[in-house]
């Protein structure tokens, strides 16, 4: 009999938002596990692609993206980002914008440009599930860091020691999925400072850039010319505009990194879906006030899950921006984040994200003994917000 097929990732199986989606559709649970939007794109969108497919426009795009697409990212990063910025200093987009098939796709090609064999990745757990593998599959090794509740701060002194002569990046993520917390000026600053120091690379995950609350700021690395130089910045219209199914991303990086990250790109998808690029550049152009209604649009929608479980036994952490909201259900449950993810959607019927499969194992004995906490997506209807809080709240 042959051996079993040697699997690259033998440890990995799916995903925990399949897993949920799944069991959420078996037992008709209310699902506010995985993170898409309840709602369609803006009107604006849905007739500016349907035009361009009805026009014919449904061939290959150019692989690196439409020149009118880029050049209209550029001009919105320029708007909320760099107007205080030089010319020398300000994102050109032919040059320094790629598209890609969703942002996932982004974070993995940035993984394989910059991690060679052997390689060591700072990442920073609860961290999204894609960016381990991307490094393993590029003979890298992940160091983590856990980051602790309620506010889920990076300790920069911990990164420091950690930094050694293989660390060769730093994969950040704010606004944060799953923690809702978000980077300040000083984080940024103390990240730039040890970039410089030791000579790392930045990969920097902001799909959730324009989702913040309370009048706070996103603090992108693109406001940071010095720290931009050695860094991938990754962002996804699936996120900005409800279009999740869509799978449009995009990196902006350096003009030397942008070369390396489009020979990769080039082999892994040639080019992305034309109609939607057209339907975003149009979008960009047209109605760019979209992006910057985003924070109030989710901010009460984040408003109206957190008044509607204010009288239940769940403790409710801060949610600063993403359209997650995590609960911890140490009042109501001993159960597991996991065992209890599964009972609530099974015998509750509201399906919700534990947050333990964003730690690495070595960390979760001591997870596991700290932490009861799960996390639910607001991106939803306000109907189905307080139907499932209505549920959570009899608990």
């Amino acid at each position: 009999m042959s051996s079993p097929f040697p699997s690259k990732l033998p440890n990995l199986s799916i995903s925990i938002f399949t897993e949920m989606s799944v069991m959420a559709n078996q037992h008709q649970a209310i699902n506010l596990s995985q993170g898409f939007p309840e709602f369609d794109p803006p009107a604006f969108l849905k007739d500016k692609i349907n035009q361009a497919i009805n026009e014919g426009k449904n061939q290959y795009s150019p692989s690196n993206g439409l020149p009118d697409l880029l050049t209209q990212i550029a001009k919105m990063v320029h708007r909320q980002y760099q107007r205080c910025l030089t010319d020398e200093q300000k994102l050109d987009g032919l040059n320094n914008v790629t598209i890609t098939s969703g942002a996932t796709e982004a974070l993995w090609v940035a993984i394989q440009t910059l991690v060679r064999p052997n390689d060591e990745v700072i990442i920073f757990d609860p961290a999204y599930d894609s960016y381990e593998p991307a490094v393993k599959l590029a003979g890298g090794v992940c160091r983590h860091i856990a980051l602790n509740a309620p506010n889920y701060a990076i300790n920069w002194e911990l990164v420091e020691k950690t930094i050694n002569e293989n660390t060769r990046a730093i994969i950040i993520n704010s606004p944060h999925n799953p923690t809702g917390s978000i980077l300040s000026r000083s984080d940024l600053s103390t990240l730039q400072a040890l970039v410089e120091k030791y000579n790392l690379y930045v990969i920097s995950d902001e799909v959730y850039e324009y989702i913040t609350f309370d009048g706070l700021c996103h603090e992108s690395v693109l406001r940071y010319p010095e720290l931009f130089k050695r860094s991938f910045v990754i962002s996804s219209f699936g996120k900005s505009f409800h279009c999740t199914g869509w799978k449009i991303g995009y990196c902006a990086a350096p003009n030397e990194l942008t070369a390396e990250f489009r020979k990769i790109h080039q082999y892994v998808t040639f080019s992305s879906f034309t109609p939607a690029q057209i339907a975003i550049a149009q979008m960009l152009k047209e109605q760019p006030s979209h992006v910057t209604g985003l924070a109030s649009f989710y901010q009460k929608k984040r408003d109206v899950l957190v008044d509607a479980l204010k009288d239940s036994r769940f403790t409710i952490l801060p949610s600063k921006g993403t359209y997650f909201l995590l609960l911890d259900y140490s009042d109501i449950s001993k159960l597991n984040d996991r065992e209890f993810c599964q009972w609530l959607t099974k015998e509750i019927g509201v399906a919700a994200i534990p947050l333990s499969p964003f730690y690495s194992k070595d960390e979760l004995v001591t997870y596991h003994q700290n932490n009861k906490v799960i996390r639910l997506c607001f991106a939803k209807n306000d109907d189905t917000l307080l139907n499932a809080a209505e549920i959570l709240c009899r608990l």
